[in-house]
């Protein structure tokens, strides 16, 4: 039978996850994707499972003068009704919003949510577009990795052995920037997206581009930017971006695939579309 651990701080369960056996530990805080995947997937031989979700350093919202660090361990539920993270980081309470139905909202955390690597995470191309830096602890004390660099492959991440997020740190943006957020999915809440996107675009005074970035789901094995669009986008006005150049740049950033949700054809011309809508209706 397998053991189950609950440290009750943060250095005690970097303590314990040093002296685990690799491979046959299981880390677990709301269990909404977890216990789904122990019973749909073939059975691990797991001997310990680390719950963090009694490890209050993991639980807290700060906003600093520089962003906002939001601990790994914060549900979803607590993020969409945040009043600074409504007011600074709207996408991220939309996002946090549509992930899922109210009861998985109570229990899913932003931290699950990353390092569950899927590909259509709901707040994956949230963080993308908002140039999100993570906090991960380890044995040999904190590092912060940029967030576009956690995904390495199909549910791969850069989480080395006995290491673990412990939060995920968010800048605040400039004046003059606009945000766009859109989850496409079969319906309209409760599902797994075709598509998801954010864009995070700052604009000049005279409507000139400086900065654009788009994170995507469900459009590649790992949730993903589009450096090719930002490339054309960047620097250029918005009044001479082409339609056809986005489309052609949208497809040289994403080779998506058929599968049960929808077709490569479709999310190619769903993302060119919002992609579009996105520089155009961003507010």
């Amino acid at each position: 039978m397998a053991e189950w651990l609950r440290p009750r701080h943060m250095n005690e369960a970097l303590q314990l996850l040093a002296e685990l056996p690799a491979e046959r530990y299981q880390i677990i805080s709301g269990g909404t994707d977890v216990m789904v995947a122990q019973q749909l997937s073939a059975p691990r031989d797991i001997a310990v499972w680390l719950d963090l979700s009694a490890i209050p350093e993991l639980k807290t919202v700060e906003v600093t003068t520089e962003g906002i660090r939001i601990g790994a361990g914060v549900t979803l539920s607590e993020l969409r009704r945040h009043p600074e993270v409504q007011k600074h980081w709207p996408m991220l309470a939309a996002s946090a919003a549509v992930t899922g139905a109210a009861p998985i909202q109570n229990r899913a955390t932003l931290g699950g949510n990353l390092c569950n690597a899927s590909p259509a995470a709901d707040n994956a191309p949230v963080l993308l577009a908002y140039a999100a830096h993570l906090e991960i602890a380890g044995p040999n004390g904190t590092r912060l990795l940029p967030y576009e660099q956690f995904h390495l492959g199909y549910r791969q991440t850069a989480l080395a052995a006995h290491e673990l997020l412990q939060a995920i740190h968010i800048p605040f943006l400039p004046a003059g920037s606009r945000a766009y957020y859109r989850k496409v999915g079969t319906r309209a809440a409760q599902a797994i997206a075709k598509v998801g996107i954010a864009a995070w675009i700052h604009f000049d005074a005279g409507q000139g581009i400086i900065v654009a970035r788009f994170g995507l789901a469900s459009v590649a094995a790992t949730p993903c930017l589009l450096p090719m669009v930002s490339h054309y986008l960047e620097g250029n006005h918005l009044k001479d971006v082409r339609e056809s150049t986005i489309r052609e740049k949208v497809s040289s950033d994403i080779k998506p695939v058929d599968d049960i949700r929808s077709t490569a054809e479709y999310r190619l011309e769903v993302t060119s579309r919002l992609v579009w809508e996105a520089i155009h209706d961003a507010h």
